[in-house]
């Protein structure tokens, strides 16, 4: 069963509000529970590390089920427990516990929703961020107003405050439960840790896509304390999440012209170089609003152009059947992998020199990834067109 795609935006705009409160907020919670900035980073380290683990195994019960839509209801009402568990820690081993039961399942549900969003716009790849671009809108809506609502009530407040956006996850999964996701069959896994690993370009783009995702490790962790460490309040905070959110919205829905135009391989160029001077004016001038506010506008092109780009590579790498299990790969490596040691060396850093420092380290882990797609885009140039051509 193929439901119209209004049903993939809606639960794009329900999954990401939710992480709308969690990412920006999730460090304010942990520290008005007492727990310094290597609990927080050990927290953050566990979150990305279930996108390691979950993603591959749940994609090989999906590829296996009569139903896979039923795998995408019972993952949301599973994370959505597994996030309103936070509301009873009171040590760090019941924090950790807690972020190892939400994130298996939180982290397990969108790889394969990605793969259904593929597969429902198969022939037409380019209309993948007018569908994502609701997620935006989702993580917009929230983040926006929680710092303000934090500030009035109180960081005790987090869980149960968040916990509507879960319910409405769960309610934008429910159309799905009969449905089949593009997970094909039970030989999917298999192929994707073994022969598509091996595919000819999709280990540089997995590494590329990891050292982006590290780089981007001080901006998920510690983003808020760092802004609230220069005295701007919650307001501030959430209407800086706001602009970068608002940027990322445009910057989808313009998506498909750009790489139609220019190409994937010169538009990462771009996003990557922009990026580096990102973090670095995050680090350095984090006292000046106006500064901030031009540093979070550039968001459209380091996460949603990076974002598009990445997952019209992914559809010219993964076709069809194998979608899912290339989504897996994608999530479990760069955004598991790459989530950790962001996460952990963003911790280290901190505890060292603050935000400054690490997100300095943001910028060099980003120059790095330039300076592998440069290399690889020189040594391959005929990828590169061959992905521009895709595109």
């Amino acid at each position: 069963m193929t439901l119209p795609l209004r049903h993939y935006a809606v639960f794009y705009f329900c999954f990401y509000a939710a992480l709308g409160a969690y990412t920006p907020y999730v460090a304010r919670f942990v520290d008005h529970l007492g727990f310094g900035g290597l609990v927080a980073g050990g927290m953050l380290g566990l979150w990305y590390a279930s996108r390691i683990l979950a993603p591959p195994l749940w994609s090989r019960w999906v590829a296996r089920s009569a139903a896979p839509g039923q795998w995408l209801l019972a993952g949301t009402v599973l994370a959505t427990l597994g996030f309103a568990s936070f509301g009873a820690v009171s040590t760090v081993s019941q924090l950790f516990a807690a972020m190892l039961f939400f994130g298996l399942f939180y982290n397990a549900v969108m790889p394969q929703f990605e793969a259904m969003t593929l597969a429902a716009i198969e022939g037409e790849p380019e209309g993948y961020g007018r569908l994502r671009v609701w997620g935006s809108v989702g993580f917009l809506v929230v983040a926006g107003s929680y710092g303000a609502l934090l500030d009035a009530w109180g960081e005790a407040f987090f869980v149960w405050a968040t916990l509507p956006w879960f319910a409405l996850m769960i309610w934008a999964a429910w159309p799905y439960r009969r449905g089949r996701a593009a997970a094909g069959d039970s030989t999917i896994p298999r192929v994707a840790t073994r022969s598509l690993w091996r595919r000819s370009g999709v280990r540089p783009l997995l590494l590329l896509a990891l050292l982006v995702q590290s780089g981007f490790g001080a901006f998920y962790v510690f983003y808020t304390l760092h802004l609230q460490a220069h005295g701007h309040d919650g307001l501030a905070v959430g209407l800086l999440w706001v602009a970068g959110v608002l940027a990322e919205i445009a910057l989808f829905w313009a998506a498909p012209a750009l790489i139609r135009r220019h190409g994937t391989a010169r538009l990462i160029a771009v996003c990557l170089g922009v990026t580096i001077v990102r973090w670095a004016v995050v680090a350095l001038c984090a006292a000046s609003l106006p500064l901030m506010l031009a540093a979070q506008l550039t968001h459209a092109l380091g996460f949603a152009l990076f974002h598009a780009c990445l997952m019209q590579r992914m559809a010219a790498l993964f076709p069809g059947s194998e979608a899912s299990a290339g989504q897996g790969l994608l999530y479990g490596f760069s955004s598991g992998l790459g989530g950790v040691i962001g996460a952990l060396l963003a911790a280290g850093l901190w505890e060292w020199r603050g935000g400054t420092a690490a997100f300095i380290g943001g910028a060099v882990l980003t120059t790095l990834a330039l300076g592998l797609h440069a290399r690889t885009t020189m040594r391959g140039p005929q990828a590169g067109h061959a992905a521009s051509a895709t595109a």
